[in-house]
């Protein structure tokens, strides 16, 4: 089966990482991504900006220059960003914003409606959140109304399932990501959100995996092959990302 990673992370420490909660990654370098995935078909995916990188942008254009034209960058940027940096980071392959609710180390959530409009009024690129879906009922109203929003993880939480099959059902995306991080029935949730709209769900190996409770192994692709058919399989693991980030 062919593969869109929709999140994985580079890690290169030629550039700024800064310890965040008491937590410092591993080096994690595009040539580390390529060994992890050679057994897979990866054919494109989305280097996804941690906590620990902040704002820097410099190890994301390297790693995009790395990867090639069918990999694209979710980064994070403080609202005063100007246009023309944006318009920079899109023609260089950035692709989305993030927000990391989770663990720090973007912009704070108070600028979410302002700054997903903006962003996606200016080069059409989506907001990702990564936090707890059962906070999701604080600020579902103004994701609702947002025109590209998709939720890290499976919204790693069983409570904050309901809730975010809620989103779902309203078009939000989501993460099938994380499988060794999160703390609900991963099976259960996958089949929920895909018979909820099964053009939401979005697989990532979420390489290298930091602090998770165990890492990407094959098998998390073994279960969604499992699960789905051939079609819905295909539309979990590369159409629906590959149409999200290269619309």
């Amino acid at each position: 089966m062919r593969i869109f990673d929709a999140h994985f992370h580079i890690i290169d420490f030629d550039f700024p990482i800064k310890e965040n909660q008491g937590y410092t990654p591993p080096s994690y370098v595009t040539s580390d991504y390529q060994k992890d995935t050679i057994n897979l078909n990866v054919q494109g995916g989305a280097i996804v900006s941690g906590s620990f990188q902040g704002f820097d942008q410099d190890y994301l254009l390297k790693a995009l220059n790395q990867m090639g034209s069918t990999f694209c960058g979710v980064t994070q940027l403080p609202f005063t960003v100007t246009d023309e940096e944006i318009l920079n980071l899109h023609n260089k392959g950035v692709r989305a914003l993030r927000f990391n609710i989770r663990r720090g180390g973007s912009e704070d959530l108070s600028k979410l409606d302002y700054f997903a409009r903006r962003v996606y009024d200016l080069v059409g690129w989506h907001s990702e959140l990564y936090m707890d879906a059962k906070e999701l009922p604080g600020i579902a109203s103004t994701i609702e109304n947002l025109p590209a929003i998709s939720i890290d993880h499976l919204g790693l939480s069983e409570e904050g399932l309901p809730h975010l099959l809620k989103l779902v059902d309203k078009g939000i995306r989501v993460k099938a990501t994380g499988f060794g991080r999160v703390k609900l029935n991963v099976p259960n949730a996958l089949k929920s959100i895909y018979e909820a709209n099964p053009d939401a769900l979005m697989f990532g190996t979420d390489l290298p995996s930091t602090r998770a409770t165990r890492p990407f192994e094959y098998g998390d692709v073994a279960l969604i092959q499992q699960l789905f058919d051939e079609q819905a399989t295909d539309k979990i693991l590369y159409t629906n990302a590959y149409q999200w980030y290269f619309k």
